[in-house]
């Protein structure tokens, strides 16, 4: 089974015990629920009635017949002394299971973060059944029923929020937290998914980066991490810890910012020098090309031309211009890529590393991903880095056709073999390409866009096609943009 998605992987999950294979249910599917504490209190005190009820029952019968009055008395009374016995124990259960509630309590309330209780029942009976069922790929399950996962998404329900938390975010009260999860998680968010597969695979911990809405409807981005249940009874109260982490992702923007600003500067000064220094080489030969043809000329023109020296001149003439012309290929040499091999590339990873670094821009596009992939799919053979940029262009792509427009912002990614080729969709739900047009944008500088450069595509095709793939778009099953691309498979 595929390993959960997570921005900040922990190690306490390397620590983990290793995931059961696909065809094997996780342990907490199949655990017992243990004994809880009223649970137990109340047993004791069922068991004290059985006792003490009895008792009562002999010592009136005691005194009601003169036969065995004695025996019957001190059994009663034996009786009597153990029902007293255990209904302390009672008590004593019930005083320690109080006190324990009550430190839980001000721990949850007192803690110097934010602490949700959640009610994940729902969601962890809805794996329980499709496990069960035989599916194991939840991520690509979800991925054809979006609907199915936002109405599960919806039956989520958060419990109680502590102290801080309102503290943290200026709510005025509970309430403004209490109740179904899809109220806090905006539409764009992709970690409701993984906790389902957390929950599938039977991963012991979980912890990822979220986006959650203020009561004012403001987006923030939280750092949650959470204990999984170990039980399906365990489903009922999650205990998850949040941290904002807005202020520390807009200070890292601002410093990946300033170092790009930097980078760029050092690149314009070094691109100075280096047209300088360009231009001192090839001025050289271009000043002797031009005093040579000169003289050629003025030599040609005499009442009796010089033939030698305007030869001479030409010679001169052919030597500066080679000399030029190799300047311009050490630059040329200098600034190409040489030609790498290709290698084996996780495709599905590559997929996952492009939806992270357009996750933002996807973000404020109102669009959301959904990827679908076996679990085997093999490797392609191609550059990592430039398969991640065809990923990236077709998901920006997607997002900004479905701008501005009503409905839901769908963005689904399928992986599958076709015998010798690794086949990708990328579909939306957007306006879609009219046929007379689905040609032309893969041109240069052919763009729908009004600021757009119409490179994108055509970058995108010239990739595939150094790869020995191909690339071609039609209409998306339930409307929309379909885009379609191949890699050839890793031989190795």
């Amino acid at each position: 089974m595929r390993q959960v998605f997570t921005r900040w992987p922990s190690l306490a999950e390397a620590s983990a015990e290793a995931a059961p294979e696909s065809d094997v249910l996780p342990a907490w599917m199949t655990a017992k629920a243990p004994g809880q504490g009223m649970a137990i209190v109340r047993d004791l005190a069922v068991s004290t009635l059985l006792v003490f009820a009895p008792a009562m029952l002999a010592v009136v019968s005691a005194w009601q017949s003169t036969e065995h009055r004695e025996i019957a008395l001190l059994t009663g009374m034996a009786a009597l002394l153990s029902g007293v016995f255990a209904a302390l124990r009672v008590m004593r259960l019930k005083r320690d299971l109080l006190r324990s509630r009550q430190q839980f309590q001000a721990i949850f309330e007192r803690a110097g973060v934010s602490m949700w209780r959640e009610d994940w029942t729902a969601a962890g009976e809805a794996v329980m059944a499709l496990r069960r069922a035989g599916v194991s790929d939840l991520e690509s399950h979800f991925a054809k029923r979006p609907d199915e996962l936002r109405a599960l998404k919806a039956r989520v329900i958060i419990r109680d929020v502590n102290a801080f938390t309102l503290e943290e975010t200026g709510a005025p009260g509970k309430d403004a937290y209490v109740g179904p999860l899809d109220r806090l998680l905006p539409e764009t968010d992709q970690t409701f998914v993984q906790w389902l597969v957390a929950f599938s695979r039977g991963d012991r911990f979980f912890r990822s980066e979220a986006h959650v809405k203020t009561e004012a409807g403001v987006e923030i981005d939280t750092l949650f991490t959470a204990m999984l249940p170990q039980d399906l009874a365990g489903f009922s109260d999650i205990v998850v810890t949040s941290i904002d982490i807005t202020a520390y992702k807009k200070a890292q923007a601002r410093l990946t910012s300033a170092q790009a600003e930097v980078a760029k500067t050092s690149r314009i000064s070094t691109a100075n020098a280096f047209s300088a220094s360009i231009a001192h080489e090839v001025n050289s030969p271009l000043a002797a090309i031009l005093a040579n043809a000169q003289a050629a000329q003025r030599l040609l023109r005499l009442a009796k031309p010089d033939m030698e020296e305007a030869a001479a001149a030409l010679r001169d003439v052919v030597s500066q211009a080679t000399r030029a012309r190799d300047v311009v290929l050490r630059i040329t040499s200098y600034f190409s890529k040489s030609s790498e091999p290709f290698a084996p590339v996780d495709v599905v990873q590559a997929a996952r590393n492009a939806n992270l670094l357009v996750e933002a821009e996807l973000r404020s596009l109102g669009a959301v991903v959904h990827l679908a992939a076996a679990d085997d799919l093999p490797l392609a053979m191609a550059d990592l880095v430039q398969i991640q940029q065809v990923f990236v262009n077709l998901m920006l792509n997607a997002a900004q056709a479905m701008a501005g427009r009503p409905g839901r912002r769908d963005i689904t990614v399928t992986l599958r073999v076709e015998r010798t080729l690794i086949a990708v969709d990328v579909t939306d739900t957007g306006p879609g390409v009219a046929p007379d047009r689905r040609a032309q944008i893969f041109e240069p500088f052919h763009s729908t866009k009004r600021s757009g450069m119409g490179m994108g595509l055509a970058i995108c095709r010239n990739c595939l096609d150094a790869h020995g793939g191909d690339i071609w778009v039609d209409e998306a099953a339930g409307g929309g943009a379909a885009f379609h691309f191949t890699l050839p498979l890793s031989n190795g």
